[in-house]
């Protein structure tokens, strides 16, 4: 095969070591310990890669599977470092998946920007607290960009959205919204009030304001709140939900009312529905 990618370096073995950077993608242990310490993050398909190198994110190396070079060849020969190019079967036998989208990159990290320098000209944030599920949180990601939503804040255990299945899953989302993560779990929605948000539980609790409502009809007509308020909605852990302590320090509970006796969603439904409710008016 003959190609004008000047980097290109064939590799035929799983164990060569200048493949660490994407030993074992399956492995979230592993790859927690080695991303963090390496700085990095893998991406994974064509759409995802342009999206984080278009969003700033250096690239460091390209990993191509032989049935997708063609087609990636502009890709390829604008990376700054090595390309290197496996079969299908090492690429399987690396990564511990079958790279049924035949491209990953290896990105290096940028210090996540302070909570005040993310929120600070935003009107809506989501706010998700111990959200551990690596799918939750890229979905999560995909329905605040698609809606409107301005920012992301985690709490310090949230799982990470630069992990390889939470930027897959938000399609490259997490390189359009802004994020930060919280220094403190326990004062951290303080800080939040003070940057002039109101914050907003989101919960099955049958007391709670049912979500539709917050923002009234047409014009904010009706509403609980006026439509220009800025909002921050609280998401919490899958299963457990919000903790007492954040549900207490919230200014307001909302609900999804729900029927056929069926009390909650999913985090990743329940956020898409909330942000569709909640989103920015005309």
């Amino acid at each position: 095969m003959t190609t004008g990618v000047t980097s290109l370096v064939r590799v035929a073995d799983a164990g060569d070591p200048r493949l660490a950077d994407y030993v074992r993608l399956t492995d979230v242990h592993l790859r927690k310990s080695l991303e963090t310490r390496h700085g990095l993050f893998v991406a994974e398909g064509e759409k995802v890669i342009r999206r984080a190198i278009a969003a700033g994110y250096p690239v460091r190396s390209l990993l191509l599977t032989r049935d997708n070079l063609a087609a990636l060849e502009d890709l390829a020969g604008s990376c700054p470092g090595p390309v290197y190019l496996v079969s299908p079967e090492v690429a399987q036998q690396l990564t511990g998946y079958r790279v049924h989208r035949g491209a990953l990159a290896s990105m290096q990290r940028r210090a996540l920007p302070p909570v005040d320098d993310v929120v600070g000209r935003a009107r809506r944030i989501v706010v998700l607290e111990d959200v551990v599920d690596h799918t939750n949180v890229g979905a999560i990601f995909r329905c605040t960009a698609a809606l409107g939503f301005d920012a992301v804040v985690l709490a310090p255990r949230c799982a990470d959205p630069l992990y390889r299945r939470s930027v897959r899953v938000s399609m490259g989302a997490v390189f359009a919204v802004p994020y930060a993560r919280m220094d403190d779990w326990r004062e951290g929605l303080s800080g939040l009030r003070a940057a002039g948000f109101l914050l907003l539980a989101l919960t099955p609790a049958p007391e709670a304001v049912p979500i539709g409502e917050l923002l009234g009809g047409a014009g904010g007509r009706g509403g609980r709140v006026a439509p220009d308020t800025r909002l921050g909605l609280l998401l919490g852990a899958e299963g457990d939900g919000l903790s007492s302590r954040w549900r207490d320090q919230a200014d307001l509970s909302v609900r999804i009312p729900m029927s056929r006796g069926m009390d909650s969603l999913n985090v990743a439904s329940a956020a898409a529905i909330a942000c569709y409710a909640l989103a920015p008016r005309g």
